[in-house]
């Protein structure tokens, strides 16, 4: 007669315990944004702007707020704040393309007052809140456009600064690109003389004349793409580091995924250089304007280095 042996348990696998507990907190991630968005949305009914709390999250996701707010800053690349903050101004761009009033998009969007709406405007919206309700009416942007050795080149200008670079094969796209945001807008205009000296420095860096891109700039972008994007320009010319790599240098290991957002979302090409940002094995990866794109820019930067070398 067969003696049975008795039966082991299946030993855990360390792996699948590991991916339960990110999943686990990727799930409570999820319910603090859901949670965050829905009181925000019921704000305009109850007229209540205040803040969400770290320790009402925590309730809600069954979890410590202040672990809460380190797994949330990991995955979403801001703060639970943050996050409230853009799905406030979502609400607001969405209540004055819509027709709303300011001070009806500004309390349905909960925000406590005009005054905070306004102070914001220029960084948020890129112009006051009555202009941004006109489609960008009254917004005055200057470009020009020039060849290039990646295709035609188009520059763009507020009085502050640089708000747009983009490359493409023809001149009509990219000044279609550069309105569509602000389809009303009365001042998107060429002038070629203001912007004469921008242009001719972003060709003289795509042509190996100069290593590096000095002009001031005037962008909108939240907390954690101004991050991004400074890293990006601190990669040195003819480098490349991966999406894991530069969340890895903001302290942010587990934002990948937001860094490569925050690169598909760069207005201004070169400028900004995102294409040195590359896939976790060093694979060329989307990018806004183009993979071949791309892929010249960074050979001819890699050619100019091993010039300088020898």
């Amino acid at each position: 007669m067969a003696v049975r042996q008795p039966v082991e348990s299946a030993p855990r696998n360390p792996q699948t315990r590991a991916g339960a507990v990110r999943s686990q907190r990727l799930d409570a991630v999820r319910r603090a944004c859901r949670y965050i968005e829905r009181k925000i949305a019921a704000e305009d009914e109850t007229g209540d702007p205040g803040p969400v709390t770290l320790a009402e999250l925590g309730r809600e996701c069954a979890v410590s707020p202040w672990h809460l707010q380190r797994l949330f800053k990991q995955a979403m690349g801001v703060t639970p704040r943050q996050y409230a903050d853009a799905c406030r101004l979502d609400r607001l761009k969405a209540g004055l393309q819509q027709g709303a009033g300011v001070a009806a998009a500004t309390y349905d969007a909960g925000f406590g007052s005009a005054s905070r709406v306004y102070e914001r405007a220029p960084q948020a919206l890129g112009m006051t809140p009555a202009s941004y309700a006109r489609g960008g009416e009254g917004a005055e942007i200057g470009y020009a456009t020039a060849g290039s050795p990646l295709g035609r080149l188009l520059v763009a200008a507020t009085p502050k600064g640089i708000c747009f670079v983009s490359i493409g094969k023809a001149d009509g796209p990219l000044v279609e690109a550069l309105k569509e945001e602000f389809p009303a807008a009365s001042r998107v205009h060429r002038d070629n003389r203001a912007l004469s000296t921008a242009l001719a420095a972003i060709l003289d860096h795509l042509e190996g004349r100069a290593p590096h891109i000095d002009l001031p700039l005037d962008i909108r972008a939240t907390a954690f793409q101004q991050r991004v994007w400074e890293e990006l320009r601190r990669i040195p010319l003819g480098e490349t580091l991966t999406y894991g790599e530069i969340a890895g240098r903001l302290g942010q290991p587990g934002s990948a995924r937001a860094v490569g957002r925050a690169c598909a979302t760069n207005p201004v090409a070169v400028v900004i250089p995102c294409h040195r940002a590359c896939g976790a094995d060093g694979s060329l990866t989307g990018y806004r304007w183009g993979k071949g794109v791309k892929q010249e820019l960074l050979t001819r930067e890699a050619e100019r280095v091993d010039i300088h070398r020898k």
